[in-house]
């Protein structure tokens, strides 16, 4: 495996890694009007611990269930974001200057909707009235919405090609943005990140709120699975993907397939643990369908010839320099990780404070 290969893996599991942890958080913010809302009655009946859910209780300014299931590691999760940007800078600038000029629309809006909604979430609690409690959560509702749907936007074009310019730039028009095969890209996004939401709900949050979330989950990975045959169809009579390598890229969709399918039968049967390891492994499986579906291309484009990995990474003895942060990014990121979900293990509830 030469060297460029192993700096593509690393940015493919760095980037992976964040649809994991960020779809979640995505999937969270979109859903949480829908699951354990509090409506700041500041926990009725509290000498028995109910208060209409479970034994949660309702703070002075309102409560939220599956907020409280991402906040222990809600920033946390943006690292896997910042390391896949700062690997992309050094490891591939060449990829990156074409990559962000020509997918710019698409960057600032995922930007946009990263700040609004972290600002929602931490600051929405402070409202002391109905008015400004929804707004509040329109404004998380639309941070989780928009990120999710433009990452799959992201997604669609890389797998469709990116045009390219006769000058060798790369750039996106609206008309290439809302193609039937790359909208029907971004609603299975956000579909499938709002399922993964759903389902870390049912497996962080008390037995009521988990029943709600196991309930939307369901619903929401078979509408997943219906908008996300679109783009197969489509690649099917020669309007959608262009693949490199159509054996693998064929493997990657069953196994998306069977992990969304799993997903919905372990939910669906009450199995929360095995049905968010099910969404997290069809969060991943786009990432590999980018990377194996066009190796050795990391770049495709409809209009002319493709950007290889050889052409996008940095040269030889750059990467060499780097490897020595590749080999302590990873360990302190996964160490970081680990540490966090153990520390904040378990159902939310009593036990656990109200962050937001």
């Amino acid at each position: 495996m030469s060297l460029e290969t192993v700096w593509l893996v690393l940015l493919g599991l760095l980037l992976a890694g964040y649809f994991v942890l960020g779809g979640y958080d995505y999937g969270v913010q979109m859903l949480h009007p829908l699951l354990g809302g509090r409506d700041g009655r500041d926990g009725q009946d509290g000498r028995n611990g109910q208060d209409g859910r479970d034994g949660q209780e309702a703070g002075p300014a309102g409560r939220n269930a599956a907020l409280d299931a991402i906040a222990p590691f809600f920033l946390g999760n943006e690292v896997w974001l910042v390391a896949f940007t700062g690997v992309l800078f050094g490891a591939f600038p060449h990829l990156e200057g074409s990559l962000l000029s020509g997918l710019y629309p698409l960057i600032v809006a995922i930007l946009v909707g990263l700040v609004i909604g972290n600002a929602a979430v931490q600051l929405g609690g402070r409202a002391r009235s109905a008015r400004g409690r929804r707004r509040w959560n329109a404004l998380i509702v639309f941070g989780g919405a928009v990120p999710a749907v433009c990452w799959g936007l992201v997604v669609g074009l890389l797998l469709h090609g990116v045009p390219r310019r006769a000058d060798g730039s790369y750039h996106i028009g609206f008309g290439d943005v809302f193609s039937p095969f790359v909208l029907a890209c971004g609603v299975t996004t956000a579909l499938l990140f709002a399922a993964h939401g759903a389902a870390f709900v049912a497996l962080r949050s008390a037995p009521g709120v988990a029943a709600d979330a196991r309930r939307l989950g369901t619903a929401l990975l078979r509408a997943a699975g219906a908008v996300g045959a679109l783009p197969l169809l489509l690649t099917l009579f020669g309007a959608g993907a262009s693949m490199e390598n159509r054996a693998t890229s064929a493997i990657v969709v069953a196994l998306f397939a069977a992990a969304l399918a799993g997903a919905w039968w372990y939910l669906s049967h009450g199995h929360h643990r095995r049905a968010f390891a099910a969404t997290c492994a069809a969060t991943v499986l786009p990432v590999v369908l980018v990377g194996a579906g066009h190796y050795p291309y990391v770049l495709i484009s409809p209009s002319g010839p493709g950007m290889t990995l050889q052409q996008a990474a940095a040269d030889t003895a750059s990467l060499k320099i780097l490897i020595a942060f590749g080999v302590v990014l990873i360990p302190v990121i996964l160490a970081y990780q680990t540490w966090s979900w153990w520390a904040f293990r378990g159902r939310t509830g009593r036990r656990h404070p109200s962050y937001f």
